[in-house]
């Protein structure tokens, strides 16, 4: 239910909710705690509080984006634990249905938006053919760290062991 009693208090659950991601929502977008303090009505250290409560990590956000990759759930539960905040892994065959599943505009969008996500990180890995790492490098301002899993054209997927990728990730943390 909704609807909580507190001795002669009734307080609607909803109602804390759309509060909390309203703040959020205010914090992501720019504002100091103090500017969301006052828009709306509230004290500082309670956005503070709340902040901290939700809080899974310090540090850098990191992407991480592979293809063609043989493990890829496998990869992408490591990247999930380590709280990678994008993850792009594709197999060989995913990766052409991404292309020809799509007209000409919805890929060219869908690669736009990727690239936008990606350009907001602060660090990402990279694990592709050597064709791929210079085009990534190009692309991105922000640190890449590349592994080359073969030399392009790749044809099938590979296999990339999950210590490795979690190591680079804590490594990326650290840093």
């Amino acid at each position: 239910m909704d609807l909580i009693r507190i001795g002669e208090k009734l307080i609607s659950k909803s109602k804390i909710n759309k509060a909390i991601e309203d703040i959020l929502i205010a914090r992501q977008s720019g504002l100091s705690q103090s500017e969301v303090a006052k828009k709306m009505g509230i004290d500082r250290s309670f956005i503070s509080r709340i902040e901290s409560l939700g809080e899974l990590r310090k540090g850098k956000s990191i992407g991480l984006i592979g293809f063609p990759i043989l493990n890829v759930e496998e990869l992408k539960e490591v990247a999930e634990k380590e709280g990678v905040d994008f993850v792009f892994l594709m197999n060989d065959r995913e990766r052409w249905e991404f292309i020809y599943k799509k007209s000409g505009i919805e890929l060219l969008n869908e690669i736009m938006e990727i690239i936008s996500k990606v350009r907001s990180l602060d660090a990402v890995i990279i694990l592709g053919s050597d064709q791929r790492i210079r085009l990534f490098r190009a692309l991105l301002d922000n640190e890449v760290v590349a592994v080359e899993i073969g030399k392009s054209p790749m044809k099938e997927d590979v296999y990339f062991n999950k210590e490795e990728l979690r190591t680079l990730i804590k490594n990326l943390k650290e840093a």
